[in-house]
């Protein structure tokens, strides 16, 4: 069994996207600049907004965190997002989910400048990916191609079971891992709640990719011998013996299903990292863009 790095992978891919922003400095141009904007006070959202600003000044990009109350309407919010578009200073931002229920999501993926849309979420960007063509991929999904490319995990002709359909993940994964090219090209089930005998399905599948938020779902007698499982589970599990009274478990029971399988994500230290790593390369590709305009208008 192989372990499937994501913190490891990560930091190389920081690594990389500094060098680049090096180089962007040494040439005297403008370095990327990401924007975050959170409404309320939720916990997860504010930590993992958090790791975005301190990833940011790794790599040696600008950042601005928006934070806004969780009485924010929606106009308020809608407001804050056209002036985002509007600044030429910024050249990628999200707006962190889950947001306040006065607030469609919706509406808000809608207003955001496709161009300015690292996180992949908007109808344009997700047409495109679907199409087969160049643009922002969620960073989840593009997390997990990243890892399966960099650890040479065959897809071709493979069986991909994604479990969940989400928007975020469970959705385009499937979409990618059966587009032309690598990773992908295996043939894919799409999995979730309504679907029966679940296991009987996951016991067909080369590589199952589980996006439920189940603590410890996908037993041992689900998968079968030298399956490919990667994790994008993640829930606080009560735990009175962690000093922080929680302790962070996906969707895999781990231990057990990591004795057959042959690699595994770990949670955490898996996809969450990897998720980071390519919202940031969302953001250099976002700049690299607008360079381009730029100078097509000279």
């Amino acid at each position: 069994m192989e372990l499937l790095d994501g913190k490891k992978i990560s930091e190389d891919i920081k690594n990389e996207i500094a060098a680049e922003v090096q180089k962007m400095k040494d040439n005297g141009e403008k370095v990327p600049h990401l924007a975050a904007i959170i409404v309320g006070n939720d916990g997860a959202s504010l930590t993992y907004v958090g790791s975005k600003v301190k990833s940011c000044e790794r790599v040696g990009f600008e950042s601005t965190l928006i934070k806004l109350p969780s009485t924010t309407s929606e106009t308020e919010l809608l407001k804050k997002i056209k002036e985002l578009n509007e600044d030429d200073n910024i050249d990628g931002f999200i707006v962190q989910l889950p947001l306040p229920k006065q607030i469609d999501t919706q509406h808000v993926i809608m207003s955001i400048n496709p161009s300015k849309d690292v996180d992949g979420f908007h109808p344009e960007n997700f047409g495109k990916m679907a199409l087969d063509m160049s643009t922002f991929i969620p960073a989840t999904p593009f997390g997990i191609l990243e890892l399966l490319e960099r650890y040479g995990v065959e897809t071709q002709g493979k069986h991909t079971v994604v479990i969940g359909r989400s928007h975020i993940v469970g959705r385009p994964m499937s979409i990618l891992m059966g587009r032309k090219g690598f990773p992908g090209n295996s043939t894919v089930t799409l999995t979730h709640s309504y679907t029966k005998n679940i296991a009987q399905i996951t016991t067909q599948a080369d590589i199952i990719i589980t996006a439920l938020g189940v603590p410890n779902y996908l037993k041992a007698e689900m998968i079968k011998d030298d399956a490919v499982v990667i994790d994008v589970g993640i829930t606080r599990v009560l735990d009175e013996t962690c000093e922080k009274g929680y302790r962070i478990t996906g969707d895999v029971d781990f231990e057990n299903v990591s004795k057959k399988a042959s690699f595994i994500t770990p949670v955490p230290g898996g996809v969450g990292p990897m998720t980071i790593a390519m919202l940031l390369k969302n953001t250099l590709l976002a700049r690299e863009q607008q360079r381009m305009r730029e100078l097509a208008k000279k």
